[in-house]
């Protein structure tokens, strides 16, 4: 007799593995899937389904319907789109008789506009790190990388040694789904990364060699966690209300390049973005702004000298 938890196993399996194979989605994206078929599992027992060959779209329904009221709106979006994964595989591996998931449709999740600082604020936030210990110099420089390289936290903990560049002033990266590009390092994160790896990191690094670029306290590579709690720690001496997170300042890089006149395809491909809408949501500018660029550049709304 089949065991009904092993033909669950191989088919959440399966649909992962295809899932990374073909769309190159993170880890982190993948273990979220992962949580979400888990969650169907675990219903689809309760209901009386052993084998997930035999799920119907209205079973995917009925499941959709008593996860809702624990989720979020753009949980439950993620949700559908791990449903409509899962049943194109299970009709892919030919053991379904159709795709289950394929008239699921999720909900309109509107595009929150993301946290955003002036670049006054972030001159504040970055003077807070003036330190001289190696904790210190390596701070200072997780906060220019942060803000002048514009990477995600797990791209600044991934990066190692050999990513970076002095003398081409670059940093390799590698992105979601291991994409990896090249991004600039401007001048302030260059000095800061020099005084680190001159007098931070060789005083951080343990006994055990490491290939990471930053480390922690105990010579090790840098954690998510440890990142957001400096960022904290940095904004309360900075006095800057509201929630700052490592990717605010992946905001701040993206529209402070915008407001500077930079393409907005240029700061696509710095981000690492695949889709340009994506890069889009970076555009909510300073209204001062987009209105003294638009008296500046427009001839018709130029005030008339006072004759």
């Amino acid at each position: 007799m089949i065991d009904p938890a092993a033909g669950w196993d191989r088919a959440i399996d399966g649909c992962l593995a295809q899932l990374a194979a073909e769309r190159g989605l993170a880890r982190a994206t993948l273990a979220a899937y992962q949580h979400d078929l888990q969650r169907l599992r675990a219903w689809a027992r309760g209901a009386g389904i052993g084998d997930p060959y035999a799920l119907t779209a209205d079973d995917l329904r009925a499941f959709l319907i008593a996860a809702a009221a624990e989720l979020a709106a753009r949980s439950r979006g993620r949700l559908v789109s791990t449903l409509r994964a899962f049943g194109r595989y299970l009709a892919e591996t030919g053991r379904a008789a159709a795709d289950p998931a394929a008239t699921l449709r999720g909900p309109k999740v509107g595009r929150p506009l993301p946290d955003f600082l002036s670049v006054a604020q972030v001159e504040r936030l970055l003077s807070t790190a003036t330190g001289a210990s190696p904790r210190d110099l390596r701070d200072r420089a997780i906060l220019e990388v942060l803000y002048g390289c514009g990477l995600r936290v797990s791209e600044l903990c991934g990066a190692d040694l050999a990513d970076l560049d002095q003398a081409a002033a670059t940093l390799r990266v590698r992105g979601k789904g291991s994409k990896t590009r090249v991004v600039p390092v401007g001048q302030p994160a260059l000095a800061a990364l020099a005084a680190y790896l001159a007098r931070g990191r060789p005083q951080l690094l343990s006994q055990r060699p490491t290939a990471a670029l930053l480390l922690n306290r105990r010579g090790g590579r840098l954690s998510r966690v440890s990142v957001w709690q400096l960022l904290q720690r940095c904004a309360t001496a900075a006095e800057l209300a509201g929630r700052i997170s490592p990717h605010t300042l992946r905001h701040c890089y993206a529209t402070h390049l915008l407001e500077g006149g930079c393409d907005l395809r240029i700061v696509q491909e710095l981000l690492g973005h695949a889709d340009l809408s994506t890069t889009e949501i970076y555009t909510h500018v300073d209204r001062a702004f987009v209105q003294e660029a638009y008296r500046s550049a427009h001839p018709r709304a130029r005030l008339p000298r006072r004759g």
